[in-house]
């Protein structure tokens, strides 16, 4: 073994050197990085003067903000951020409401590191770690109005439309804790809106606390068109246990055709002729073939003024044509009719993988016309209408198509004056059903929709005069929010909120350029629509998505919704699942959160309550706040040793 001659005092003296000559050059290196990054933000703001000219004063700080924060991005950062955490300085990485303050620090430290001279640059940064908070708070409150005590994030709730016809609907989700009622203007009508509002306003005063209206446009959301009607068809189905045996029978209510149907004491109905009706008393048997030939029959258990409860415990299929015959208590035959008023069943098309299927201009949706024989030749594809027909020309053979929230995708594969001729690529084993009014996406396609349609125009007039804010639905282009905003200076709501909803892949990737729009009027705010936008960019990329907005938000100080299926199936079963528990977790980076109607709402609404109060003490926005834990403490722990 060889020993060192060099004693370790040396050895030790000349590491020191080595590490000071390191650290002094990486400084040095990272001076030059930054000083790049701070030439390309003013760069940037040079060159956007007017789209800065147009915001407004209260607003022009945030948008330089948002301007500097997009010029840091163009970057590559994380070379620089792994030298700058190695001399345990801030790696950039939560400078987004304060980009210039935050470089500018690490500048005037670096320089006393390397024993240079800074000068005070305060004067140039839009906004510091202090302000650029009260600045965000601020925009919310002006847009959101204050959060509650103790829970630093509002909830907005969709309203249903009994909402229109019951006080105590929403008198329930305000004293649950709604902060914020929406109403969605592609349902119901300005008169049931306006007697929302009414009832949300009385029911906010009577708990005597401030509730704000959001008025969402429907915006040129693309759907699907009706579907022709499947035959009138009842099948009246038992229910039984793991053996097979019926253990509670199927009860038919059998009333006169000439009354509408409003009891809910049975599982179906069917309306018949009043005369034959008469003839009807408990004990009586009805004897019938059913619509695929089977004989069955229905034992009648309760008369009434309304007519009789029947109850079969076999599988039967009901349609108009089925004849009905009445044996008395004694055996005696009566007389025979025909089962009237059984509903239509709604219209669907069920498509599997290859399928091919046609968006038409307009008509009626029908079923493939398949030829009889062995192999079943298709004649003519299935096909359905689409609500906005000039997207079958602005379409292109090669781009995607999904429908039903992403339930079912294909390509287009030829392109006419009439139709778009879809190939089914994807749907889940056994076909995937699609009816009408569900939405269609192309995230591929250039489509040139206005953001504004006919209706939203005249559902505006409603909006002025009732909502606090409105939702502009579908929003791509700058000038989409300019012409809403001269709409409402002329209906003379110049005050009124806008909520930027962003549901498609070009209106993220243009959602700077909107949110500076935005900023021109009073107060403005962005609603990540995670539904249509997942679809538009694909699931797997929604998590990256949400976050580059939520970033790209607070960088403008501006007010984020946490919007689509928080909680959805708690709010629709009462039961939650544990990953929508999660994902309402991450609603605290926001400013709201939206929750949509169902039967729990009220449960859904208290739920969220709790946590984002119990989240509130340990997340804002990206930065992990550091609260005392309770779970554990050293008292537990010395306690456990001895």
């Amino acid at each position: 073994m060889i020993q060192s001659k060099t004693p370790v005092s040396t050895r030790t003296h000349s590491l020191k050197a080595v590490a000071v000559t390191t650290r002094e050059q990486v400084c040095l290196s990272l001076i030059g990085e930054l000083q790049k990054l701070r030439h390309s933000m003013h760069a940037r703001e040079a060159a956007m003067q007017a789209e800065l000219s147009r915001v407004s004063p209260k607003y022009r700080e945030s948008a330089r903000n948002l301007v500097h924060y997009l010029a840091l991005r163009v970057h590559d950062l994380r070379p620089v951020q792994e030298q700058l955490a190695w001399l345990g300085l801030s790696s950039l990485g939560r400078s987004e409401s304060h980009v210039l303050a935050n470089l500018d620090k690490v500048l005037g430290i670096l320089h006393c590191l390397t024993e240079q001279d800074w000068m005070d640059k305060s004067a140039e940064e839009p906004a510091g770690s202090v302000s650029s908070r009260r600045l965000l708070e601020g925009h919310a409150v002006d847009l959101l109005g204050k959060h509650p005590q103790g829970r630093p994030v509002r909830i907005m709730v969709t309203l249903p439309s009994t909402a229109a016809t019951d006080y105590s609907v929403v008198r329930e989700l305000v004293e649950a804790g709604m902060d914020i009622a929406r109403i969605n203007c592609a349902h119901d009508s300005p008169e049931d809106w306006k007697v929302m509002a009414m009832n949300v306003r009385h029911a906010a005063k009577s708990v005597q606390r401030s509730v704000r209206i959001l008025m969402d446009l429907g915006g040129p959301k693309i759907r699907t068109g009706e579907v022709a009607p499947r035959p009138p068809v009842l099948r009246m189905r038992p229910q039984r246990d793991e053996y097979g045996r019926p253990h509670k029978p199927y009860r038919l209510r059998i009333h006169s055709r000439n009354l509408p149907h409003d009891m809910m004491d049975a599982d179906g109905y069917i309306g018949v002729e009043d005369k034959w009706l008469a003839h009807l008393k408990a004990g009586s048997q009805i004897d019938f073939s059913d619509a695929r030939g089977a004989k069955r029959h229905l034992l009648v258990v309760h008369c009434d003024d309304r007519g009789a409860i029947a109850e079969s415990v076999q599988t039967a299929y009901l349609t108009p044509e089925t004849l009905l015959t009445i044996h008395g208590a004694d055996g005696k035959k009566w007389r025979s009719t025909l089962a009237g008023r059984i509903e239509s069943l709604p219209g669907n098309l069920h498509l599997h993988l290859g399928d091919v299927i046609r968006v038409t201009r307009d008509g009626i949706g029908s079923g493939a016309v398949v030829e009889d024989g062995e192999d079943g030749v298709v004649m003519e594809p299935a096909r359905i209408a689409c609500t906005l027909p000039q997207v079958i020309d602005q379409a292109r053979i090669g781009e995607r198509m999904w429908f039903d929230d992403g339930k079912i995708g294909g390509v287009i594969r030829d392109v006419t004056s009439n139709w778009l001729e879809v190939e089914i690529t994807q749907a889940r084993d056994g076909g995937e059903k699609l009816i009408g009014d569900k939405g269609i996406n192309l995230p591929d396609s250039e489509l040139d929709l206005p953001a504004l349609t006919e209706k939203d125009l005249q559902d505006l007039a409603a909006v002025a005069r009732e909502a606090d804010m409105v939702g502009l639905s579908f929003v791509q282009r700058t000038d989409d929010v300019y012409l809403l905003r001269e709409h409402l200076d002329l209906l003379g709501r110049a005050d009124m909120g806008i909520v930027l909803k962003i549901e498609t892949l070009k209106g993220f990737e243009n959602l700077p350029e909107l949110m500076l729009a935005a900023m021109s009027g009073a107060s403005a705010g962005v609603m990540i629509a995670r539904g249509d936008l997942a679809v538009e960019c694909g699931y797997e990329r929604l998590a990256e998505v949400q976050e580059e907005i939520l970033w790209c938000a607070e960088a403008a100080h501006m007010p984020v919704i946490w919007a689509t299926q928080v909680l959805e199936t708690l709010a629709k079963t009462g039961v939650p699942s544990r990953a929508e528990i999660s994902d309402a977790g991450l609603g605290v980076r926001a400013e709201c959160v939206m929750l949509n109607k169902g039967p729990y709402i009220g449960d859904a609404i208290r739920t969220l309550d709790d946590i984002l109060r119990r989240m509130g003490g340990h997340q804002e926005k990206k930065r992990s706040l550091l609260r005392a834990l309770r779970s554990w403490s050293w008292k537990d722990l010395s306690s456990q040793q001895s």
